[in-house]
């Protein structure tokens, strides 16, 4: 088969792989239907986490299941399946306690599992996946085309924007803030509608993903940043700040905008991927009473209540999408990213 192969800064290459194999029994072969690069793929894209050594990269995805190890009882051959962006079994005392992403026994994608087996990366044409039962949630029935974007953003991004709103706490009637306009930004802004948010603002520069925003739910923009936009935050509400302010980038200028934006006793919920030294500043939060809750999401959690809006058409996460290209274009398609040409770019085989 082939798959998606980071060798270095800038260097992306679709290669031919070995194809997938059984071999812990609690196993499947998944079969893509659709994948996607991530924001937070373009971190080593961009060199700035290195890469020592070629490796399998991708980490969403959704697909067909084509073979089952003999001890899998949740999903069979044939299932339409949707993968979180990690692999775990479900049921550790990690899973249980609702942090699934801290599994005592899963792993990650394009890497080896507990086992020393591997599991494939999502850019590519097929994956094993360890834990199939804990891992992968089928559809009710092969889903219609239309749904296939909004599907595949529960395998990160509308759940990650879904974990900011909850760990913020926004519930209804909440005055929210959201720092970052990509997917997972755009997707919190839904999850803070979804929650019953009565006002929402969307801190944003690039008029299509304003406009997206706004359609999400997002009541206001602010375009200004640093001491600008918390000014500007603080004037829309009643000079004090937001009840919750959601995280989505992961820079040290984008939580201490966050964390300056939420009104005393506030709470912070950040999802960003670490990267650019953020710190959290102790004596600013104790004196204000402001909280910070969050990390990498547990999105396997939220996977099932999530599924059933987007089934009934309530929610549309889908939209994050903007641009659709083949797989064996991905190289163009994390450029497209990296160069802000594209919100979030769908893959498919």
């Amino acid at each position: 088969m082939h798959a998606t192969v980071i060798h270095g800064e800038r260097d992306i290459r679709f290669e031919e792989v070995p194809d997938p194999v059984l071999s812990t029994g609690g196993d499947a072969i998944v079969r893509v239907v659709a994948a996607c690069v991530c924001g937070s793929d373009l971190w080593p894209y961009r060199g700035v986490t290195p890469t020592h050594e070629p490796h399998r990269i991708g980490h969403e995805f959704v697909g067909v299941v084509e073979e089952v190890g003999p001890d899998v009882t949740k999903v069979a051959v044939g299932d339409f399946v949707i993968a979180p962006f990690y692999d775990c079994d479900n049921t550790c005392i990690n899973c249980r306690n609702g942090v699934s992403t801290s599994c005592q026994h899963g792993g990650w994608w394009g890497s080896e599992d507990e086992f020393g087996a591997f599991a494939d990366g999502g850019q590519g044409e097929k994956v094993r996946v360890p834990h199939a039962d804990g891992s992968l949630v089928a559809t009710p029935e092969y889903p219609a085309e239309e749904l296939i974007p909004s599907l595949l953003s529960l395998a990160d991004v509308m759940g990650t924007g879904h974990h900011a709103a909850v760990s913020a706490g926004v519930t209804a009637g909440s005055s929210v803030v959201v720092v970052g306009d990509g997917a997972v930004g755009l997707c919190a802004v839904l999850a803070s509608k979804r929650l019953g948010a009565s006002r929402i603002i969307a801190m944003s520069r690039h008029e299509a993903r304003q406009e997206l925003a706004l359609a999400f739910g997002a009541t206001d923009i602010v375009e200004e940043r640093g001491d600008a936009g918390v000014a500007r935050v603080k004037a829309m509400l009643e000079d004090i700040g937001a009840d919750c302010v959601l995280e989505c980038v992961g820079t040290k200028e984008s939580m201490d905008q966050a964390i300056r934006s939420a009104r005393p006793g506030g709470m912070v919920g950040y999802v960003g991927a670490p990267n650019g030294g953020p710190e959290l500043p102790v004596r600013r939060l104790f004196n204000t009473n402001v909280g910070v809750n969050g990390g990498v999401a547990p999105v396997r959690g939220y996977v099932e209540e999530l599924l059933a809006d987007v089934l009934a058409g309530t929610i549309d996460p889908g939209r994050v999408f903007d641009v659709e290209l083949p797989l064996a274009d991905v190289a163009e398609a994390y450029a497209a990213m990296d160069e802000r040409r594209a919100i979030k770019v769908l893959l498919r085989p």
